[in-house]
C-alpha cells in the first residue's frame, strides 16, 4: 500500500498541535529567538536612522564645504595668506561662493573696560565678510548679520559661545573691543560646520582696517563649489591661494569629519550585530532543546502513529515543522519588537524612523534557517524511532 501524502496543512496543522500542548515552553523558546532578532534589528534601524538624520543635515547644510588656512613656514613659523587669495579662489570655475574671516591679532573683546586684560575668555575678534553667514550656512539667533552699514562702523556680532560667556543674550549692548566701544548687532545660532565661529567676535572687514589695525590677510577662506567637483577644486586651492607657497597652505574639509563619523557607526554596527548573532545563537540553542525534549516526551505518541501507517519522512516533517513554526513566531515576534524599539528611539532623538526592509525580511529568514538547522536532529531521531521501541517507552 502507498501511504498517504500530507499537505500543507496537514503538515502546518500537525505542527501546530505540537506547539499547543507546550504553551510555557514555547513561549519561553520563542521568546529567546526574538531576543536575537530585534538586537539585530534595532541595531541596523537605529544606524540606520541615524544616518537618515545625518543624510537629511548633509543635505540641508551641503557636503561641498571647503576651507583654506594658513600652515607653517619650513622654519616652523606661522605663514600668511596672501590679501589677493580671497579673489583668486573666487576665480576658480566650479566654486560657486567664496567668504574669508581674518583674525585681527593683539585684540580682545570684554564685557567692559573693567574686566583685566588677561580675562578674555578665549574669544577671538576677527573681521568677517558680508556674505561668510551665506557660505557657511549659519543662521542668526537674535538681532542680525552685518549690513553695509555696520560693516563701515563699530558694529560686533557674536558668536553663540562667546555671547554666553560675556552674558549677552541680546543685542544693543556695548563691549570693549580693540580700546572702543562697539555695538552689538547679533547673535550666531551654533554652527555646525564653522564651529570655530562660535567662540569668535566678528566685525565687519573695512571696521577692523580702520579700528583695529587689521592687516587686511584672511586667515580662513571658506569656498562652496559644485559637489562633482569637490575633490577637483580641493587639489588646487592651496595652490590657487598662495601660488608663490602652496606648501605653506592647508586646506581642510569638515565634512571629513562627518565621513570619519559614518566610519565609526559602521565599526559599532558590526559590533553589535555580532552580539545579536550571539543572542540569535542562544534562541537557536533553546528551539533545540525544546524540539529534543518533545520527542523524549512524545515517543508514545511516535510509536502510534508509526503503528498506524505513518511513514519516517511523514514523523520528520512533522517535527521539522513544529520547530520552523517555533522559530518563524520568534522571528516575527522579534521583527516587530525591533521595529518598536528603533521607532522609540527615533522618536525621543527626534530622528526619521528608518528599518531597511533587507533587515526585516533577513531576520525572518535567519530565523527560519536556525530553526531548520536545530530542528533537524531532532526530527531525525524521531523519526528512527521504530513503533515497538516507542510504544515501550515508559
Amino acid at each position: 500500500m502507498r501511504p498517504a501524502r500530507l499537505s500543507l496543512a496537514d503538515v502546518l496543522r500537525v505542527g501546530g498541535a505540537g506547539l499547543r500542548t507546550r504553551p510555557l515552553r514555547v513561549f519561553l523558546s520563542a521568546l529567546g529567538i526574538a531576543i536575537g532578532i530585534a538586537a539585530m534589528i534595532s541595531v541596523v534601524g537605529v544606524s540606520s536612522s541615524s544616518r537618515a538624520e545625518l543624510d537629511r543635515t548633509l543635505d540641508r547644510l551641503g557636503t561641498n564645504l571647503l576651507t583654506v588656512g594658513p600652515g607653517q613656514t619650513l622654519f616652523g613659523d606661522d605663514s600668511r595668506l596672501p590679501k589677493e587669495s580671497l579673489s583668486m579662489v573666487a576665480r576658480i570655475g566650479p566654486v560657486e561662493s567664496v567668504s574669508a574671516v581674518g583674525r585681527v591679532r593683539d585684540t580682545a573683546v570684554y564685557r567692559n573696560e573693567h574686566i583685566p586684560r588677561g580675562q578674555t575668555g578665549s574669544i577671538a575678534v576677527v573681521a568677517a565678510r558680508l556674505d561668510l553667514l551665506d557660505t557657511v550656512a549659519t543662521e542668526v539667533a537674535s538681532g542680525s548679520w552685518l549690513t553695509s552699514a555696520t560693516n563701515e562702523y563699530p558694529g560686533v556680532v557674536l558668536g553663540a559661545t562667546a555671547a554666553r560667556r560675556l552674558d549677552i543674550r541680546v543685542p544693543g549692548i556695548r563691549v570693549w573691543l580693540g580700546g572702543k566701544w562697539f555695538s552689538v548687532v547679533g547673535i550666531l545660532r551654533p554652527g555646525q560646520l564653522a564651529p570655530e565661529l562660535d567662540q569668535a567676535a566678528m566685525v565687519g572687514w573695512p571696521a577692523a582696517e580702520r579700528y583695529l589695525a587689521f592687516d587686511g590677510h584672511p586667515t580662513m577662506i571658506y569656498t562652496r563649489s559644485r559637489e562633482s567637483a569637490v575633490e577637483d577644486v580641493r587639489s588646487v586651492l592651496a595652490a590657487t591661494a598662495n601660488p608663490e607657497q602652496p606648501n605653506e597652505v592647508q586646506v581642510s574639509r569638515p565634512s571629513d569629519a562627518l565621513e570619519a563619523q559614518r566610519a565609526t557607526d559602521a565599526t559599532l554596527n558590526a559590533l553589535l550585530l555580532g552580539l545579536g548573532a550571539v543572542a540569535l545563537l542562544v534562541g537557536g540553542v533553546g528551539v533545540a532543546n525544546t524540539m529534543v525534549i518533545s520527542v523524549l516526551e512524545r515517543r508514545a505518541e511516535i510509536g502510534l502513529r508509526r503503528s498506524l501507517g505513518a511513514t519516517r519522512g511523514q514523523i520528520r516533517l512533522q517535527f521539522l515543522a513544529e520547530s520552523l513554526l517555533l522559530s518563524a513566531l520568534g522571528g516575527l515576534g522579534g521583527v516587530a519588537l525591533g521595529v518598536g524599539v528603533t521607532a522609540i528611539y527615533a522618536a525621543t532623538q527626534g530622528w526619521p524612523t528608518v528599518v531597511p526592509p533587507l533587515a526585516t525580511v533577513g531576520g525572518v529568514v535567519a530565523t527560519l534557517l536556525i530553526g531548520a538547522a536545530a530542528g533537524l536532529y531532532p526530527a531525525v531521531r524521531a523519526a528512527r524511532l521504530s513503533p515497538t521501541e516507542a510504544l515501550a517507552a515508559p
